[in-house]
């Protein structure tokens, strides 16, 4: 069974190779902005999270 995070994980890395793909256009530059879109869909999510925790449904 997949957790949440797994899965916001693999979002985010989806995301971000396709991202990475269409905003540059030599295969560096792709992996080092693929890299900081990955970190930052991650850190935004569990920032986001922990800052929702508080407050339930």
């Amino acid at each position: 069974m997949a957790s949440h995070f797994f899965l916001m994980m693999l979002f985010s890395c989806f995301v971000s190779v396709v991202f990475a793909a269409l905003m540059r256009d030599k295969p560096e530059d792709q992996i080092r902005l693929g890299a900081r879109l990955f970190a930052a869909f991650v850190l935004a999510g569990v920032a986001l999270g922990w800052l929702m925790y508080p407050f339930p449904l």
